[in-house]
């Protein structure tokens, strides 16, 4: 795939570790890799934003970032507020287009869940991912409630005529409780979709090298991963 669009069913639950995880996995094999932020909300002028942390955790990989709002909002509210132009789909997929003529792999990571809103007409990333043709990866929380937020978003890529590439736990706790570990079995039902990694919880605060060595281990071979679902399920069973 040219371009694979990272999205989530919320925020904070992981999206930019688990992008930093699948550049680190390519890069290893060989392939040149992009990272866009169509919005990054929340940060400063001169602050390292999702994008940054990427190429920081991944080595090696080309950063973009369209737009840039200081308040943590959905995209189009931090636009409106800081008067300035929001980011639209087209916008989005027009970047992503370009990147992908230079680059073996376009990461594309949202902000927040699939239908956030990025402008004042209700553009989403869902819609580009639209205008791209790309499947869409979806970074999930471990724990409760996470079903049916799955749910709810493979609903919505479905009804969109969207591919959902699959889903990842975003972070995996080291000592996960009866509801994280159900939901290993319970998450690909409820998403409609095969469960393709689980990234631990604080992989992010790893030191960069170690990171980039440990990535394959948390991601399927679809996504250039080692991970096995099947024998992380039997390990964590309840």
């Amino acid at each position: 795939m040219a371009v694979l669009v990272v999205s989530g069913t919320g925020t904070e639950i992981g999206k930019t570790v688990v992008t930093a995880a699948v550049a680190a996995v390519a890069r290893a094999a060989g392939r040149s890799v992009a990272v866009l932020k169509p919005a990054q909300t929340g940060v400063g002028p001169g602050e390292r934003g999702d994008a940054d942390e990427v190429v920081r955790l991944a080595g090696g990989v080309t950063a973009a970032e369209l737009a840039r709002f200081p308040e943590p909002l959905a995209p189009d509210t931090a636009a409106r507020r800081a008067g300035k132009a929001p980011v639209t789909p087209d916008a989005v997929a027009e970047a992503a287009g370009k990147l992908a003529a230079g680059h073996d792999l376009v990461l594309v990571e949202g902000a927040g869940g699939l239908l956030v809103r990025y402008d004042e007409d209700g553009g989403t990333l869902a819609d580009a991912a639209r205008l791209l043709g790309a499947p869409v990866l979806v970074v999930v929380p471990a724990g409760l409630g996470t079903l049916n937020t799955a749910a709810l978003t493979g609903e919505a890529l479905r009804a969109r005529g969207l591919d959902q590439a699959g889903v990842v736990i975003g972070s995996w706790p080291d000592e996960p409780g009866l509801a994280e570990r159900c939901n290993v079995a319970d998450l690909p039902r409820a998403a409609g979709a095969p469960l393709l990694g689980a990234v631990p919880r604080g992989a992010g605060a790893l030191a960069p090298a170690d990171f980039r060595a440990r990535a394959a281990t948390w991601l399927a071979p679809p996504l250039g991963g080692a991970w096995d679902a099947e024998a992380f399920e039997a390990a964590v069973r309840w």
